[in-house]
């Protein structure tokens, strides 16, 4: 009886239908224990409640008790994942932000190396780009119509002048 009483003031209700497994096994590692002192071995061990009214044993709580355990266990389940969407969509805004702030980085620095170094890096990849373009249209077998003018081929005469 100490055992039984020991352990049912352990445990409330609700912990008794969420952590069944749980003390299941402390209750039946207590009980081997207990029986050892007194050189006895126990195999197995039903926990179950015996009702004198009714003349029979069960292990169960109220409808609606075990419905209200199981909806607040569900409703904390939600609020984790919840808390697990709030999470990544912060760590995705933070990530925005990191991002944007390497942008803006390294706008910063190319504006800077073309300050130092001048236009000639553009101008050289004008130049790579309309020689890449000739190449595909010398390649070419059909007929190819080049436009005159000042703007054929990204200005090229007019940035070798």
């Amino acid at each position: 009886m100490s055992i039984e009483t020991s352990m049912n003031s352990q445990f409330d209700a609700i912990e008794l239908i969420t952590q069944r497994t749980l003390i299941s096994q402390r209750n039946s590692e207590l009980l081997t224990e207990r029986a050892a002192q007194f050189g006895l071995l126990l195999d197995d061990i039903s926990i179950i409640r015996y009702d004198k009214k009714e003349s029979r044993t069960h292990l169960s709580f109220r409808p609606e008790f075990t419905s209200a355990v199981e909806f607040k266990q569900v409703a904390q389940q939600d609020v984790g994942k919840q808390r697990f969407l709030v999470e990544k969509t912060e760590q995705s805004r933070q990530e925005n932000v990191i991002a944007a702030e390497g942008d803006a980085r390294t706008a910063d620095l190319i504006g800077k190396a073309l300050d130092e170094a001048g236009d000639g890096l553009i101008e050289l990849r004008r130049i790579e780009a309309a020689e890449g373009t000739a190449n595909q249209l010398s390649k070419s077998r059909n007929s190819v119509y080049l436009p005159h003018g000042p703007q054929m081929l990204l200005n090229i005469t007019g940035a070798m002048q």
